[in-house]
């Protein structure tokens, strides 16, 4: 078996896609109420959302450590691999592509790792493409290509019920200097080379999902499609099927991990594109 491909949970990957394509994964962990839990792993997503906002303190989210990942790559390696590619969550928004950079260099030439600058299906969409190159014997420097050209069909945009959790996190520098602005707005966000762009507000929840719509008829054709959302899965099969009979491949509906909906919050809709 030549190249394994590895990535994390904020990919968003559905299980049996991951199992399809053999697509290892590492859950990312967050922390609540000083407890450690592995996102996915220790608490159901559905859960997590409905107690999200009653927590006395805001939960964190932190990264598996190089040590972890070493054992994974071991494992693989193991297991008849002789190279490994670990594609990871933008490395400005975690540190988890960068403990899998250092865990890398344990292994020289045979472990590489990508930094795929996107979130949720924006980082999934690329670790199932690679892992479909992967099949047909592609090498590792030609992945990193299809990659690298893939990433500028990505588009990732979503609409935050609220602006407290992004506020909260502290990541994202425009939400504290524009909160008054966006108090009681619905601000729609988009995802792009690593980077969380405020691209505008709506005053109402239905207005900022129309402008969602809008966004995807802008892109044309699209090949991929997931629809996301933080505990909002009625508007999310609402919104799914207007797309699901019109695309190569079948569309995705995607409960977002709780490393992402930590600073998104609850009842945050969005999608994650890839155009022809």
């Amino acid at each position: 078996m030549p190249l394994a491909i590895v990535t994390d949970s904020t990919s968003d990957l559905p299980q049996h896609i991951r199992e399809k394509y053999n697509i290892y994964q590492i859950p990312a962990l967050i922390i609540i109420n000083g407890e450690m839990a592995h996102d996915g792993v220790d608490i159901s997503r559905e859960k997590y959302y409905q107690k999200l906002p009653y927590f006395d303190q805001l939960p964190t989210t932190s990264s598996p450590s190089s040590g972890e990942f070493q054992a994974l790559f071991k494992k693989i390696l193991s297991e008849g691999y002789s190279e490994i590619l670990s594609i990871h969550v933008a490395s400005e928004l975690s540190g988890i592509y960068n403990a899998a950079r250092l865990a890398a260099e344990e292994f020289g030439p045979q472990v590489k790792t990508f930094d795929s600058r996107q979130i949720s299906l924006g980082l999934g969409f690329q670790a199932l493409e690679a892992a479909k190159a992967a099949r047909n014997n592609s090498t590792i420097k030609e992945v990193i290509a299809l990659l690298k050209a893939l990433q500028e069909k990505i588009y990732v945009y979503a609409m935050l019920d609220t602006v407290n959790y992004i506020l909260r996190s502290g990541r994202i520098p425009w939400a504290k200097a524009k909160l008054g602005a966006l108090l009681n707005l619905r601000p729609l966000i988009q995802l792009k080379n690593g980077q969380v762009f405020n691209t505008g507000i709506s005053r109402t929840r239905k207005r900022a999902i129309s402008r969602l719509h809008q966004k995807i008829q802008e892109l044309g054709a699209l090949e991929y499609l997931a629809v996301l959302h933080t505990n909002a899965e009625k508007e999310g099969k609402e919104f799914l099927a207007c797309y699901d009979h019109s695309l190569p491949h079948p569309p995705f509906l995607v409960h977002v991990t709780t490393s992402i909906g930590t600073h998104v919050g609850p009842k945050g809709i969005g999608f994650a594109a890839v155009v022809k």
